[in-house]
């Protein structure tokens, strides 16, 4: 993870980040404190879990919120996109954004229709991001975005030019503030009045997978799949994350 001093990015790594983030008004929990936390290794590998991110700012006085890929490095998410994102853009300048994560992991069908409710693991980030224009970190981010979502693609695709590095924003969120939160249970209702009704309760639980490849039918010739695409078939997608290897 890369340090920042008063002149742009030094290459230092922490030593061993403390294994609780501390409690803000805006991450401490009001309902269900018991499925709630500021665990450090919980964060990370509900982002690492990802695909999508959604990331809040508040624009010319209207709430906005965008789908986007994303990529951790440390104890840093990156966001990228084209230079015409007037969200990034916005969120560069040093203002407050706030960006989720959600997993779904199983519905939850309970006897009751008050009683049901979803299997989930779920992160949020509080913090103001910053515009990264220093090449060299432009690049880090850019790698851990791209092997975020298919590990092993930034070694294997062409790298941007200096023309695509141009017109790619990237903006860098710290994780200083955040939460996690995880529900991990059965239906609401098993030990009430209601678990003698012949009704089916129980948890339909619910994975992403990756397919099978499907070829660019424009490629100039046939080209075997590369082992890091073949190698994700079948494979639930929050399995994918590989270890970032520089």
């Amino acid at each position: 993870m890369l340090r920042w001093g008063a002149t742009g990015p030094t290459p230092q790594r922490s030593v061993g980040p403390v294994s609780q983030l501390t409690p803000t008004a805006r991450t401490t929990f009001g309902r269900h404190r018991e499925r709630g936390g500021h665990d450090r290794e919980l964060l990370h590998a509900i982002l690492d879990a990802g695909t999508i991110c959604h990331f809040g700012i508040v624009m010319d006085g209207a709430p906005m919120v965008v789908p986007t890929v994303y990529g951790r490095d440390g104890d840093t998410v990156y966001l990228h996109g084209s230079v015409a994102s007037r969200s990034l853009m916005a969120a560069g300048g040093g203002i407050d954004i706030c960006m989720t994560v959600s997993l779904v992991d199983g519905l939850v069908l309970a006897r009751s229709v008050f009683e049901h409710s979803v299997n989930y693991r779920s992160a949020m980030v509080y913090g103001r991001s910053r515009l990264v224009s220093d090449a060299a970190e432009k690049l880090i981010a850019l790698r851990a975005v791209t092997d975020h979502v298919c590990p092993g693609q930034w070694n294997y695709a062409r790298r941007p030019s200096k023309k695509e590095l141009a017109a790619t924003t990237v903006i860098a969120l710290p994780l200083l503030e955040a939460s996690s939160k995880v529900r991990d249970s059965g239906p609401g209702d098993s030990d009430g009045p209601d678990r003698d009704l012949p009704i089916w309760a129980g948890v339909l639980p619910i994975r992403t997978l990756f397919g099978t490849p499907i070829d660019d039918p424009a490629a100039a010739r046939p080209i075997d799949t590369p082992a890091h695409v073949s190698g994700l078939v079948g494979l639930a997608t929050e399995d994918r994350r590989a270890p970032l290897q520089r």
